[in-house]
């Protein structure tokens, strides 16, 4: 196994795997007026429909300005429509629309599609290993974000 050599950027190599794989969704999803930011907010709601908008953007890991343009973007191409939440009158839960649920079908081959080129000749445990890892790095980088956030507060 090669050693990480120390001029060598895990980010970099990160961010490359990050652009390549907006490009291909941005590329899938073009046809249909769905953008690669876009697609993780329409594939929670095939599972979680009807879920609030700041649930949705605190399941992505997303700010809340983020979500909102995400989601008013999608409900502008008739994807998604939002409804006041009667529990909580400033909050909004978000529904897909009838476009919305037919495009699951093409939402999962596309995801199946990326899943499958990203882990191309990986073993199973390999693929298995290389989910966990990217996992826990996610968690990593996030305690220490919170950490520090809390620090400047």
């Amino acid at each position: 196994m090669e050693k990480l050599r120390k001029h060598e950027s895990i980010g970099r190599d990160i961010s490359h795997l990050f652009r390549s794989i907006r490009n291909f969704m941005g590329r899938q999803l073009e046809p249909y007026g769905i953008s690669d930011a876009q697609f993780p907010f329409l594939m929670l709601l095939l599972y979680e429909d009807g879920i609030s908008q700041e649930k949705l953007a605190t399941s992505l890991k997303c700010d809340r300005a983020t979500s909102a343009r995400a989601i008013a973007k999608l409900e502008y191409a008739g994807y998604v429509y939002r409804v006041i939440d009667p529990d909580n009158r400033r909050a909004y839960k978000v529904f897909l629309t009838e476009q919305g649920i037919e495009m699951e079908h093409i939402l999962l081959a596309v995801s199946k599609d990326m899943n499958d080129i990203l882990l191309e000749d990986f073993t199973e445990e390999e693929k298995l290993a290389f989910r966990n890892m990217i996992q826990r790095a996610g968690t990593n980088i996030s305690k220490r974000n919170q950490t520090r956030k809390n620090t400047d507060e």
